[in-house]
């Protein structure tokens, strides 16, 4: 058996969870690059997954604390989406992936990590990435540590 050694993990196993939702304790924090959010629109953000599936897997995160894409009012629909178009658009420039998942897990059964803030997930792929792991082998093979594809990313949001 091989070992891949991932132990930026350990932050995460070991670390306090906030009480209540995560999203909400982010923003209220204000400490964005502590907290791996790259940019703040209009009433949604963009936020480097801690867990990602592949290097740069982001997500747009409303403001508001809302469970649903049916209770996004019009602005936060749009502001949404435009933040989701930047996030590929920073992400072709930095990593020029070959391809993207885009999409929303609604409620626990279909993948929710965090069912009770809504988020948009925009995933980066590659031709032969290792995605295929988790499912195979119980692994996830990360390339580089959240610091650096934050540090990638952010120039790419500025203003």
């Amino acid at each position: 058996m091989e070992i891949l050694w991932a132990p930026w993990r350990m932050r995460y196993v070991a670390g306090e969870r906030p009480a209540g939702c995560v999203f909400c304790a982010y923003l209220a924090e204000g400490d964005d690059p502590k907290n791996l959010i790259l940019h703040r629109g209009e009433s949604a953000f963009v936020i480097l997954n801690a867990h990602p599936y592949s290097p740069g897997h982001v997500m747009v995160v409303v403001n508001r604390h809302v469970a649903g894409l049916e209770e996004l009012t019009e602005a936060e629909g749009r502001d949404l989406l435009r933040l989701a178009q930047r996030s590929l658009a920073a992400l072709r420039a930095a990593l020029r992936p070959d391809g993207f998942n885009v999409g929303a897990n609604l409620g626990r059964v279909a993948g929710a990590g965090i069912e009770g803030h809504f988020h948009v997930h925009v995933v980066p792929r590659w031709e032969g990435d290792t995605n295929f792991m988790p499912v195979i082998g119980s692994v996830k093979v990360l390339p580089e540590a959240l610091e650096s594809t934050f540090a990638r990313l952010s120039a790419h949001f500025s203003p």
